[in-house]
């Protein structure tokens, strides 16, 4: 922390004014860096947790909101649609993979980049889950996704 003491010097009609003010409070926007984001340390995120005893309904809404709320509109848009054609369809175990599938990744590109075939699917992803994604974003069909599917 840097000390530093200025002279301020006003006028005030014929009379000048003179007093030294401390700076020693003070602070840069940068000195507080190191306390926001430690060097080498990005905010953590939450673990993920497979919920046990949820019904096949609930996990299917909590599915169908997390497939719209993503941190990115690509993704928002590709899920949303994605869950409004195949969730209603999936079984238990397909619904277990596709809660993984969203959920674990911390980074929502990863998810873009796999399904759009720019990167590879790491193996724990590579399911038939992943495969109907995969299809679903090459639209054969060419249906317009411009905006999430109404609920």
């Amino acid at each position: 922390m840097n000390v530093a003491c200025n002279r301020v010097t006003s006028r005030v009609g014929s009379l000048v004014l003179t007093r030294a003010v401390s700076m020693s409070c003070c602070r840069l926007k940068d000195d507080f860096q190191d306390l926001i984001h430690p060097k080498g340390r990005e905010p953590g995120i939450p673990l993920y947790v497979e919920r046990e005893g949820e019904n096949a309904n609930l996990k299917r809404a909590r599915l169908t909101y997390q497939s719209r709320k993503r941190g990115m509109l690509e993704n928002g848009l590709l899920l949303s649609t994605f869950a409004k054609k195949y969730l209603n369809t999936f079984d238990d175990n397909q619904l277990r993979l596709y809660d993984k599938l969203i959920n674990l990744p911390s980074n929502d590109w990863d998810i873009f980049y796999w399904a759009t075939g720019v990167k590879p699917t790491p193996p724990e992803f590579d399911n038939e889950v992943m495969n109907l994604l995969k299809k679903h974003v090459q639209n054969d069909d060419r249906q317009a996704r411009i905006m999430q599917p109404d609920l």
